[in-house]
């Protein structure tokens, strides 16, 4: 089936409500959009490596020996906590998503590490969080980062909050709200990772979208492109049954 589309506009308006999502050019980021498999450990570091300047990669060399050879949490801060910190300064903000994840693997942060990082660190470092969840936790026991991340309205964090660890372990009811609060705030769902499996044969997110929809034609405002999109996906044939992750049912 076919929707009618608003005018060229209505994109361009949407992002307009919420700052902006937008990467950094060349950046080669930690979690893969539209895909529930994000880039390896192996090919973050090799990236680094070969995007870094000298000064940076000594210092990142030096910040990975150094967690892993004091992993886990240590009293008030962790040293290799600090280097979260510094890794802005040191790599570049190209670079320091896939900088800090790399600390955290080298550190082994398990959920409770990661959930003080998230907590008590700056937004920067919350996102790298969110980037290391595919790689760090293996069931859904951090799923109240992701839950934090998507209620607030920062769009850098609600890029990383709907990456893979979220297209794995969200429930169907979670997901569908996460997917309508990237068209509420302008992040283009290219974002939302594993989205045409989730959406396929999704028909309380089609309704979902069309209320969206009906709401922001009734006052009179276009209608996001990307509403467009999923829509249409959700009119796709579902995966057979069995082959879906156990987390994702309604809730």
């Amino acid at each position: 089936m076919s929707h009618p589309r608003t005018t060229p506009t209505a994109r361009t308006e949407s992002v307009q409500d919420a700052p902006s999502a937008r990467s950094h050019t060349g950046q080669f980021t930690p979690a893969a959009a539209s895909t529930s498999t994000p880039p390896s450990l192996t090919d973050l570091r090799d990236h680094l490596t070969a995007h870094l300047d000298p000064p940076a990669r000594t210092w990142l060399d030096h910040a990975l020996d150094e967690a892993a050879a004091h992993p886990g949490l240590h009293g008030p801060i962790s040293v290799w906590e600090l280097r979260l910190a510094e890794a802005g300064r040191r790599c570049g903000p190209t670079h320091a998503d896939a900088a800090r994840v790399l600390i955290l693997d080298a550190a082994r942060a398990g959920t409770d590490a990661l959930t003080r990082v998230y907590f008590q660190g700056t937004a920067d470092e919350r996102r790298a969080v969110l980037h290391a969840l595919p790689h760090l936790v293996s069931g859904p026991g951090a799923l109240p980062l992701v839950e934090d991340a998507l209620r607030t309205n920062d769009t850098r964090l609600l890029s990383a909050a709907v990456g893979p660890y979220a297209a794995r372990h969200l429930t169907a009811h979670a997901w569908r709200h996460a997917v309508l609060k990237c068209l509420f705030t302008g992040v283009p769902v290219d974002h939302v990772a594993d989205l045409p499996r989730r959406a396929s044969g999704d028909g309380e997110l089609a309704r979902m979208l069309a209320d969206y929809a009906a709401e922001r034609t009734a006052a009179g405002r276009s209608v996001p492109e990307d509403l467009y999109r999923v829509l249409d996906l959700t009119e796709s044939t579902p995966a057979a049954p069995g082959t879906d992750h156990p987390h994702v049912k309604e809730s």
